[in-house]
């Protein structure tokens, strides 16, 4: 199913809503790409597949696509920190240059999810099905063939490589942030698998027909990204003694969390079998890694970006230093700390011929 571009807005739901940000830049719109049937790496298939999206920008300019993180929907990745340093007039991704495509990935925002009405029947996706449902959207919904750059955070930054390793020829450069090219592992996969079973093991959850939202749901993602996000040296400054630190956790915790918890628990599971080290050889457009030296889920200790760097001379990365005024894990979503390295990297990759 393909949308002629005249008629997007007509076949699309336009209902954006982000206040502030919807009026700053050109042409913001989001709605719902639905495609007649979408099978998942499970087997299982479901009709009238929903993948929701934001875009925004030149629609005759050259598309980017940009992913976000778990727990996030498109309209995170129009935060002031990420967006308000990239798609102003004169910015890296100036909106009045480029065409941008913000996907809601599969259980998010507007797409498809578990609170839809299948609950815990809903299929296990995970990230590949994600990123399949993102070529779906960018191919069928927009006729977009190519694209100038993919950019992604946190899981994003994780569907990034798998971009990069499935559709290799597919961009012309590749920036996945707040990521590693290894299997889901170590602390990383540990902590979100006891989101999953904190959820499951709440009263409440009823094997996911439950009549009230678990709380264990917002307890459980409250303690994730205090124990890895947030920076290691920040957290400690806001928190110098006991009295502090429980005040800040006092504080996260009377945060409402307003989402789902069958969605939430579909979210982070979705991570289990990430894993794109063994294709890093097929990525043949320019890729630059960025992380942060604090990053709580992806430390540099491990050496795999300098590995993957060797093994193939494709990928380059850079280290944001890590400060009292860095986010750990949060850092990259501040573009502040590498737009230049952006830059650098449009600069060097060659507009690649589409056949």
């Amino acid at each position: 199913m393909r949308f002629k571009p005249m008629l997007l807005a007509a076949a699309f739901s336009a209902a954006a809503a982000f206040s502030v940000q919807a009026a700053e830049y050109p042409n913001q719109q989001s709605g719902v790409f639905t495609v007649p049937s979408f099978t998942f790496h499970t087997g299982e298939t479901l009709e009238n597949f929903n993948l929701g999206y934001t875009t925004l920008g030149n629609r005759a300019g050259e598309p980017v696509l940009v992913l976000h993180g778990t727990n996030g929907g498109s309209s995170a990745m129009l935060a002031d920190g990420f967006a308000g340093q990239l798609f102003g007039k004169g910015q890296p991704l100036d909106a009045d240059k480029y065409f941008i495509i913000i996907p809601d990935a599969i259980g998010t925002g507007k797409s498809s999810k578990p609170s839809d009405g299948l609950r815990a029947k809903f299929p296990h996706y995970n990230y590949a099905d994600m990123v399949l449902g993102q070529y779906r959207l960018v191919t069928e919904g927009f006729g977009v063939k190519h694209l100038r750059l993919i950019v992604g955070n946190s899981m994003g930054g994780m569907q990034t490589w798998l971009w990069a390793t499935t559709y290799p020829e597919f961009m012309d450069a590749a920036l996945p942030l707040a990521s590693l090219p290894q299997a889901m592992s170590g602390r990383n996969w540990m902590t979100r698998r006891m989101i999953v079973d904190l959820i499951k093991g709440d009263p409440d959850y009823k094997d996911g027909n439950y009549e009230q939202q678990p709380a264990m749901a917002g307890i459980a993602n409250t303690f994730f990204n205090l124990a890895t996000n947030g920076g290691t040296l920040r957290l400690h400054k806001l928190g110098p003694d006991g009295a502090s630190a429980s005040a800040y956790v006092d504080k996260q915790l009377a945060a409402p969390f307003k989402k789902d918890a069958n969605d939430t628990l579909y979210q982070w599971a979705s991570s289990e079998d990430y894993d794109p080290s063994a294709d890093l050889h097929k990525i043949s457009a320019p890729l630059l890694a960025v992380n942060s030296a604090d990053d709580e889920r992806n430390p540099q200790i491990f050496g795999t970006l300098e590995r993957a760097s060797k093994e193939n001379p494709n990928i380059s990365f850079y280290i944001i230093p890590e400060s009292e005024e860095t986010l750990g894990h949060g850092t990259t979503m501040q573009a502040k700390y590498w737009k230049a390295e952006l830059v650098k990297l449009l600069e060097r990759a060659p507009h690649r011929k589409i056949d």
